[in-house]
């Protein structure tokens, strides 16, 4: 009984209906009804299917009503997908991602290097483009040779390899009670930590420091190796003496002058660095 009332419902809707709607619903029932009538355990929904439903979806607004024998999500999702695979064939052309160099492109490139070793990238691209031969700077930098250099030691390895044969000099300040001002010079020896000789004067001059280094090291005890900052006070007199001793130096600011050396000391198993020579102040009092 209700299917009859629903039959007699759906006759009575139909007249009241344009005659295009009619044809469009009578085409998607025969449609579904000719898939589910293939020789199939299980409706298989081909290219045309889903062409005609798609055609179909984007010409009649009751296609939502008939459709049985799959969601219109789907429908919605076949056109989707047309769409995302029409774009994709109008922009891959041929095969994805950048295109090879060749063999001989490469051998180029590595040549090129190998001979001209001062040669940067960009130059050869330009050599390259002499040639008509137009790649990426990206792509020569892949393929360059490069010359091994010898790594560069750091400051620290530096130290850990020198730390016999290296000390520092520097100067403090320190006021009176007469309101007077005395520049003491420090000279530290950075493999025992030990200062090996001090001086106090009122005015520090390139002689006068000169004196002191003759003084801290003599006869053949001088080092290889001195730290030292950028004051006036070691002028051109102080670099003569030290040149004359066979010192090399090393001038530095002021806080790089504070060579944190690290060592190992006996029957310790703790790493701790070095005191700055800025610490020394505590001698005077």
């Amino acid at each position: 009984m209700k299917a009859v009332l629903l039959a007699l419902v759906a006759s009575l809707r139909a007249g009241f209906r344009s005659r295009a709607a009619l044809q469009f619903e009578v085409l998607a029932l025969r449609h579904q009804l000719g898939v589910y009538q293939r020789r199939h355990a299980r409706a298989r929904i081909e290219v045309p299917d889903r062409l005609l439903w798609a055609w179909l979806s984007r010409t009649w607004t009751g296609w939502r009503n008939v459709l049985v024998f799959v969601q219109p999500s789907t429908v919605i999702a076949w056109q989707r997908r047309r769409f995302r695979d029409h774009w994709a064939r109008l922009t891959h052309h041929g095969e994805p991602g950048r295109p090879t160099v060749p063999k001989a492109v490469k051998d180029l490139i590595r040549k090129m290097s190998t001979a001209n070793p001062g040669w940067g990238s960009p130059r050869i691209v330009g050599e390259l483009a002499k040639l008509g031969i137009h790649v990426a700077k990206v792509t020569v930098e892949k393929y360059m040779i490069r010359p091994r250099k010898p790594p560069s030691p750091s400051w620290r390895a530096f130290l850990d390899n020198h730390v016999k044969d290296l000390v520092s000099v520097d100067f403090f300040v320190v006021p009176t009670v007469t309101f007077r001002v005395l520049f003491v010079f420090v000279v530290l020896v950075h493999a025992r930590r030990r200062i090996v000789h001090f001086n106090v004067t009122e005015h520090p001059t390139a002689q006068w420091t000169a004196q002191q280094l003759s003084e801290a090291f003599p006869w053949e005890t001088a080092p290889r190796y001195l730290i030292r900052d950028r004051d006036r006070a070691y002028g051109s007199a102080f670099r003569t003496r030290a040149e004359s001793m066979g010192i090399e130096m090393d001038p530095r600011t002021s806080a790089c002058a504070r060579a944190r050396t690290r060592r190992r000391p006996r029957g310790r198993r703790s790493w701790r660095p070095l005191p700055s020579l800025r610490a020394t102040r505590g001698l005077s009092a």
